[in-house]
């Protein structure tokens, strides 16, 4: 207890007096210098003080005894009593016996300090070996178990032990505490005992057998609040979500008897198609004696395990993000204010790859929360799979040593441990502010869900669990054995609860849902019934030359790459001093910086978005002599919103995750998720399905995401060509039939493919501009990057301008001649292009070709117009350059059919259908590319 006496705090850094600590943080990783850096944030570091030579003589003396405690520390989990069931078998574990070790007289006295730090006895360093085993054997072996030995920071080892050694014999709770505890158990246990009686045919997921992780959270919500953290963010799966929101997140039961007698969960005018009651959430404000209260928000989750976990950490990176921009205090550091909390379940944690991914980003500068608390509620079985079917390691916590996460096991029938499980786990984050893992050790009193027969499967083990008391039973007859209640308080606290959940289902039945949507810094936005008309997104040319200045400029002192120089900052600056076109990444960065001078904050994010895949961006610079990190379009003005350029790890689920949980946390932040190709999307599919395409339509929380995709094929094979662009439009909600003028669109997301840099340049803008969220999905270029045709000059960016859906036909020299109208959307356009000038002047005449730049939602209005352009025509093609199963087509096809006069069909002009999205072979490439162009200027 001396050494963590003597740890204290100075700035970011603990510090003592002249002895050299041990200090925390990483160590042998490869790093810019990049703390200066907008959004670069690193948890402050902790020291640790070394062995006094007084110590390390004792522990070079006493070495048979160090193994002895090394021993305990390391593998003394494996002999605890962590199961409730008493199913697992005890292995015996050599290396805890003192013989071992040449340690068999228990007489024998030794000198424990800098050993073992054990309750103090009259001012004594020194102790017996029966002393010191049976103190071991109490700390490491009892109903708390703990793993710190993998990590591999010596400061954390070091406090972790010495911590959890010095306050063995602090644990006992007050008269108080433990009443508030039984409460709550009887109080969850009463919920489950209700609900099975009123709702008996509902699945509701209920969490008999493990009743002690609302023991865990309420520890938890406590000690936040003591501590001065005014916001936890809060994932959590099924199995407990509706008694902790009713027992400890104040979700009113009248809300959820509604939901459950078929109502929705939302006023009946809004446009909302709900969610099951496993996917609800509270966010209240609690108060827990202190003078702040601590606000609670819980996200939505879907039924995929895990998919949360992300989302926790992007919406409480961006709160933090946001706390600390309006909070004046230097001192304020990650994790002061906020905390994130994740709850899982045991055969998913060690199951879902998304656990993993959302781990590797708990480190990491740009993505960090200063250490997120993670509470496993472990049923010992996965559905109807038993733990050696379910994973390959001892425990399922095993996954968070990726990250040299600490664990602490804890037997859930014991709910006073639980509490104590608790505060370690969170006084190790408050000083680390690193991750940390309660492997809480349950059962399951039901099946999967309360309609299912789990001894189909588990016979022996639910033999078990129907013959043993519930764990609030167990806990109340202990509390009363004690004297800390009575039979009489019992029977009160049950008999309250219920008359109070009677009280609200009789109440259910003339409850009216309130909305919780656009509240706070959403309040000034609305929720749009129909697509708006496009907002004045231009900028005056002035501000754009600033803009694009600024986005280059660096100090003379910065040491750029000459080829940067060169090639990139010296060719944009004179393009904006001639009033010369302007390139794709130009043109976005004066969307950024436009942006940012008008207040907003920016978050770009992805694999190497700094630079860009294709190294055209170069949003940030890296000085070529010291590696420092400077980004010139935070060097605007004073007044200037911030941009974080978040060059992430090699993960998509987990980091479009995230970029969501940022995107629903703020309508003032513009947070963009580029992949490195389009089709790295693909395995962040669950996260599109159930939260972008749907996180409004179900829970009617709005997102600003973009997701920009780059797509083209260009001869890179059946990989890093497409979006699959196909699979957003197929999750896009427009009708199909838009023959009438009164069509009315509410898109659940917009899908663009532009083709100029003014028409991304407006996009982006747009997102910010007009006062609603929608997710938008850009399928971005490639090769047009550095395209010469594929350029824009200020003027299409200058005030009274905007993004257009359509751009229409520019060939043709007279709309009369036209019989062929080719719709094409996407790069291929320009291979039309210059194919069309090496055609007659005679075809041409023939063929307009207009471009699709947003296909949802589907441009009704201004396509109808720009067919009334072509009277005579004959035919009207849809050309593209993906296979027939994918790219637009499929989605096009019957919108632009139902406009089409005279009942005219669309020919599809573009490769044959394939399972994959294109040939590897490159003459097969080229002959099919060809074709296609042939095509479009044949049979006229």
């Amino acid at each position: 207890m001396w050494r963590i006496a003597q740890a204290k705090l100075r700035g970011n850094t603990l510090t003592f007096g002249s002895r050299l600590p041990v200090v925390s943080g990483p160590k042998l990783r490869r790093c810019y210098n990049e703390d200066v850096a907008y959004g670069y944030r690193v948890p402050k570091q902790f020291e640790y003080p070394d062995y006094s030579p007084e110590q390390l003589k004792n522990r070079q003396q006493q070495a048979a005894l160090v193994c002895l405690v090394d021993a305990y520390r390391s593998v003394g989990h494996r002999a605890t009593d962590l199961d409730p069931l008493h199913l697992q078998q005890q292995p015996s574990i050599p290396e805890l016996n003192p013989a071992r070790y040449g340690l068999s007289n228990m007489n024998e006295q030794f000198n424990i300090d800098g050993i073992l730090e054990m309750p103090p006895k009259g001012g004594s360093k020194t102790a017996s070996i029966a002393e010191i085993h049976q103190t071991l054997v109490d700390i490491y072996c009892g109903h708390v178990a703990f793993e710190f030995e993998h990590i591999p920071d010596t400061a954390e080892r070091r406090w972790f032990a010495d911590y959890i050694e010095s306050t063995s014999n602090q644990s006992a709770l007050d008269s108080d505490k433990k009443r508030r505890f039984h409460e709550l158990l009887v109080r969850s246990e009463t919920f489950d005992n209700f609900m099975q009686k009123k709702f008996g045919q509902v699945k509701r997921y209920g969490l008999e057998g493990a009743e002690s992780a609302i023991i865990a959270l309420d520890e938890l919500f406590s000690l936040c609040s003591h501590s001065g953290i005014t916001d936890a963010i809060l994932g959590m799966p099924h199995r407990g979500r509706l008694n902790i929101l009713v027992d400890l997140l104040k979700y009113p039961p009248r809300a959820l008897f509604h939901k459950l007698q078929g109502n929705a969960e939302f006023p009946d005018d809004l446009p909302a198609s709900g969610d099951v009651i496993s996917h609800i959430s509270s966010s209240p404000s609690l108060n827990y004696g202190c003078k702040e209260d601590l606000n609670v928000t819980t996200l939505h989750n879907p039924s995929h395990l895990e998919a949360v976990n992300p989302v926790v950490s992007g919406y409480g990176r961006a709160k933090q993000m946001y706390l600390y921009d309006k909070n004046t205090d230097p001192g304020c550091a990650l994790g002061d204010r906020l905390i994130g909390i994740q709850i899982h379940g045991d055969a998913a944690f060690s199951g879902q790859g998304v656990i993993m991914e959302t781990l590797g980003l708990s480190n990491l500068p740009h993505f960090s929360l200063g250490g997120t608390i993670h509470v496993i509620i472990n049923n010992q079985i996965g559905y109807t799979t038993p733990a050696t079917n379910a994973r390959s390691t001892l425990y399922t916590s095993d996954v968070g040593k990726l990250v040299n996460t600490p664990i602490i096991h804890v037997n859930g029938d014991y709910p006073e441990e639980v509490a104590r499980a608790m505060r370690i786990a969170f006084e190790y984050r408050k000083l680390f502010r690193k991750d940390v893992i309660i492997d809480l050790v349950t059962f399951r009193r039901w099946g999967h869900n309360e309609l299912d027969e789990p001894s189909f499967t588990q016979p022996q083990m639910y033999n078990i669990i129907r013959a043993r008391e519930s764990v609030p039973k167990v806990y109340e007859r202990k509390m009363m054995e004690s004297g800390v209640i009575t039979d009489a308080d019992a029977k009160q606290v049950h008999a309250s609860f219920t008359k109070y959940l009677e009280t609200e289902l009789a109440a259910s039945k003339d409850y009216t849902p309130k909305a919780d949507h656009l509240k706070g810094k959403w309040s000034g936005l609305v929720m749009p019934t129909q697509t708006a008309p496009q907002p004045d997104t231009g900028v005056a040319k002035e501000t754009l030359r600033e803009v694009g200045e600024r986005s280059v400029l660096v100090d003379q002192t910065f040491k750029v790459h000459p080829r940067l120089v060169k090639h990139h900052i010296q060719p944009r600056l004179k393009r904006l001093a001639e009033d010369l076109a302007i390139d794709w990444a130009t043109a976005e960065s004066l969307a950024f910086g436009s942006l940012l001078k008008q207040g907003y904050n920016i978050r770009l994010c992805g694999q190497d978005v700094g630079r860009g895949t294709f190294s055209q961006r170069h949003a940030m610079f890296v000085c070529q002599e010291t590696e420092n990190v400077f980004v010139p379009l935070n060097n605007i003005s004073k007044t200037q919103g911030k941009i974080e350029v978040a060059n992430s790890n090699l993960s998509e689920l987990a980091v479009l995750g995230f970029e969501y949980g940022v995107s629903i946390q703020s309508p003032n932040v513009l947070p963009i998720w580029e992949a490195q190709f389009g089709d790295f999307n693909n395995t962040a599919q669950v996260i599109t399905d159930t939260y972008i395409s749907s996180g409004e339509t179900k829970w009617l929380r709005q997102s600003g995401l973009v997701m920009l995709l780059p797509h083209g094929y260009d001869g890179a094979g059946p990989e890093h060509s497409s979006s699959r662009i196909e699979r957003f439009l197929q999750l896009c909600n427009t009708p199909i039939d838009m023959s009438s003028n009164s069509v009315i669109q509410n898109p659940n997301m917009h899908v663009a493919i532009p083709t100029t840099p003014a028409q991304i340049f407006h996009l982006l803008r747009r997102q910010m501009i007009r006062n609603y969220r929608k997710p938008l999905i850009v399928a971005g270029p490639k090769t047009l990057l550095r395209l010469s045709a594929a350029t824009s000059s200020l003027d299409d960016m200058a005030p009274g301008t905007s993004f257009s859906p359509i751009l229409s036909d520019v060939l043709s020299k007279s709309s009369e001649k036209v019989t062929r109208v080719v719709f094409v959307a996407g790069k291929l356009y320009y291979d039309l292009v210059k194919a069309y000038a090496e055609q007659s002047s005679e075809l041409t005449d023939k063929i307009a070709i207009v471009r699709l730049e947003e296909i949802c939602p589907f441009p009704r209005d201004e396509l109808a117009s720009e067919l009334e352009r072509f009277p005579n025509v004959q035919e009207y093609v849809w050309c593209q350059e993906e296979t027939m199963n994918a790219g637009a087509f499929t989605y096009v096809q019957p919108r632009i059919q139902s406009l089409l006069p005279n009942n005219n069909m669309l020919r599809y002009i573009g490769r044959a259908p394939l399972a994959a999205p294109v040939t590897g072979i490159s003459n097969v490439f080229k002959a099919e590319q060809s074709r296609i162009l042939q095509e479009v200027f044949t049979g006229i």
